[in-house]
């Protein structure tokens, strides 16, 4: 427990007090976001803030998790360190996407083919070292390893895995659109998968999950919970700095690859809820107006449509914030239903 409250405390202090000292270089070098041109009309006078935040926030969250396991007795993992090491690769895919624009002073940057080839590329290297380095459990989960006990072949799990990484990445990257929508909303599911990593590992019997695994799991969830709420400080709005393709990939693959090594990838929906809104909003505008020359929304994604509807930056922001935490507050609770439920067969 101490580790994991070092290790959040660590990541906001990183994240709060090193965004600043990272704002000011930024700045002195001109390195500012290109706004969309067919974005809302109100968001043009935000072209020229400062992007890659992200960076701070990778560092902040790495700080955190090996700092919190100094002098507290916790044990490293490699299910830790394989989460570590595919939020930072991520990262780097969104590094190179933001600073392809900001160099080239466009809103486009990687190639749409490029980036998902790389993104492929880190779910398949996640699920495979998961299975063969970090001897993972191979199934479908939910709440738990069994259930619904449905196990999976080497081949069909990567790709399972690659497919969670690469969607729930994406995901958090379409609802990076409001200044500290994103980062707010991840703070909420990362607390959540915290505390569903403490728990397997105060009941060990009934999830089977090695206390030492389990532990890291909820130390990362709160190093990067921690980051995200660090650098909210900043990124509130009015924005003065944004996190970018580095920080947004960085989240979503952190929140794909913690839910896969508690087995609850497929609670993870209900978890990141707001990020399946927001994705299958834009996915029934494009069907829609592909497939019948109609728009559903005025702008997608949908947070996008509120404003346009005349709703206030902050409210969408904070009304998504509060959507975000009655997801996971369901989810916490899906999760306890399930706990109750198996602790009468034990």
């Amino acid at each position: 427990m101490i580790a994991i409250f070092t290790a959040g405390g660590i990541s906001i202090l990183i994240s709060s007090f090193g965004t600043p000292i990272f704002l000011r270089f930024l700045k002195s070098r001109r390195i500012g976001q290109q706004i969309r041109e067919d974005g809302p009309a109100g968001h043009a006078i935000k072209a020229g803030t400062p992007t890659m935040g992200g960076i701070m926030m990778i560092v902040a969250a790495v700080a955190g998790y090996l700092l919190s396991h100094i002098g507290t007795g916790a044990e490293f993992t490699r299910q830790g360190f394989l989460v570590i090491c595919a939020v930072v690769a991520s990262g780097l895919i969104g590094l190179t996407d933001d600073f392809i624009k900001v160099s080239r002073k466009r809103s486009l940057g990687l190639n749409k083919k490029a980036k998902i080839f790389l993104q492929i590329l880190v779910g398949l290297g996640f699920s495979l070292a998961a299975t063969y380095y970090a001897h993972g459990v191979r199934t479908l989960a939910f709440t738990r390893f069994d259930l619904p006990a449905i196990g999976l072949p080497v081949v069909a799990w990567t790709l399972w895995g690659t497919f969670v990484i690469v969607s729930e990445s994406n995901a958090v990257n379409l609802t990076d659109g409001l200044d500290g929508l994103a980062a707010g909303s991840s703070a909420f599911a990362f607390t959540g998968l915290a505390l569903i990593g403490y728990w397997l590992s105060r009941h060990y019997s009934i999830y089977r999950v090695p206390i030492p695994h389990a532990i890291d799991m909820s130390i990362v969830a709160a190093s990067l919970a921690g980051s995200c709420v660090g650098f909210l400080w900043w990124n509130a709005a009015p924005a003065r700095i944004f996190m970018g393709d580095t920080g947004s990939l960085a989240i979503g693959t952190g929140l794909a690859c913690l839910a896969l090594q508690t087995n609850t990838a497929l609670l993870l929906p209900i978890m990141g809820g707001l990020f399946l809104i927001v994705t299958l909003s834009v996915v029934i505008q494009v069907v829609a107006y592909r497939g019948f020359g109609k728009r559903v929304f005025r702008m997608a994604p949908l947070h996008h449509h509120f404003e346009l509807a005349g709703w206030p930056e902050t409210t969408v922001i904070v009304r998504f914030w509060i959507i975000s935490a009655l997801f996971t507050g369901m989810a916490l609770g899906a999760f306890y239903a399930d706990y109750l439920s198996v602790r009468v067969l034990h």
